[in-house]
């Protein structure tokens, strides 16, 4: 009998996106070739405790599980009380936000010696603020949309100032938050100081926005080093003024995915050109979905980088991996791949 690869799925966590992390963990569970694949699941709670569970559930009762702990340098984590060990092979993290996607799950990775999946310490943590993203990529010719910071605690500037210099109406929005939590729009001073006040309650460091009339397309990228494929470029079609957090996730969500998107090839190679590129200047590795704007006047602006992509049902990196040929088995077991040949 051949020897199997242990995984530790990682899935739950402290962000806003709890929710999403169980749904997309679920799938990547029953993606999982168990002829291959020995799997242990890890359910973080929403305090940050890390518990060996037996399968998923909405609503997770840790009182019946063990708590789950890492021994640091050892490759492995051991259960509270009874010492049991798991000695994982590789870890995938289906997290996002917060404490999952932003370096610090990586960083204790490396710190257990346990291979995982996708992005390392760095592109992880920078990659998770957007501004420091965006600072990156201006500096390597990669255009993002025109923007001002807004720290907690310093002065507002009026509408009028900001409006001034970067048109409107304007986009509120956190630095290190993800599926569109707390992002507002405003087209005057009492909207713009809420937006502020309310992305404030997700970060210090809050990102306003030209407003940019455009199409939203999204590219997969796979692999690391000189391996890196990069997928055919998609649209998503909102089911409402901007792609927001229930556009994205709500069971009556009539948003799109249209894939192949319906651009010229010549913008099609040009955004994916863009995406190879700012997958290498922003160091990333194992995956990442970049997510971008197609303007009305033709500009293309890369709007974000997610190192942990959606994998639920309706994500659309899985599917613009199946688009060619990659159905959703064979991108976890390429991505699993990718992080043991590191």
């Amino acid at each position: 009998m051949s020897h199997k690869i242990s995984v530790l799925i990682l899935f739950g966590g402290e962000s806003s996106e709890h929710e999403v992390s169980i749904s997309s963990a679920r799938n990547v569970y029953a993606a999982l070739d168990d002829t291959k694949y020995e799997v242990s699941l890890c359910y973080i709670d929403k305090t940050g405790k890390w518990w060996q569970v037996d399968g998923f559930s909405d609503l997770i009762e840790t009182d019946r599980f063990t708590q789950l702990v890492p021994v640091l340098g050892s490759g492995k984590l051991v259960t509270l009380n009874i010492a049991e060990e798991i000695l994982p092979n590789v870890i995938l993290p289906i997290l996002h936000g917060v404490n999952g996607e932003d370096g610090t799950v990586q960083g204790l990775a490396q710190l257990l010696h346990i291979p995982i999946v996708g992005c390392k310490v760095a592109a992880s943590a920078v990659t998770m603020d957007k501004v420091l993203t965006k600072q990156i990529l201006e500096y390597n010719n990669i255009k993002t949309v025109p923007y001002e910071v807004h720290m907690i605690g310093e002065p507002y500037q009026s509408f009028k100032l900001l409006s001034d210099k970067l048109g409107e109406p304007l986009f509120v929005k956190p630095a290190n938050g993800g599926s569109s939590v707390g992002i507002r729009k405003a087209k005057n001073n009492e909207e713009l100081i809420n937006a502020l006040s309310e992305a404030h309650k997700h970060d210090k460091k809050v990102l306003i926005e030209k407003a940019i009339t455009a199409r939203e397309l999204e590219v997969g990228a796979l692999g690391s080093g000189n391996n890196v494929r990069i997928s055919s470029v998609g649209e998503i079609c909102p089911d409402r003024e901007f792609y927001d957090y229930e556009s994205k996730y709500d069971e009556s969500s009539t948003t799109q995915a249209i894939i192949p998107a319906d651009i010229p090839d010549d913008v099609s190679e040009k955004i994916r050109a863009i995406s190879a590129d700012a997958y290498k200047v922003l160091g990333c590795e194992g995956m990442s979905r970049m997510d971008f704007f197609l303007s009305d006047d033709d500009e293309i602006y890369l709007n974000e980088v997610n190192t942990i992509p959606g994998f639920t049902n309706i994500s659309m990196y899985p599917k613009l991996w199946n688009h060619v040929g990659l159905n959703y088995s064979a991108l976890i077991d390429a991505l699993i791949l990718d992080a043991l040949e590191k």
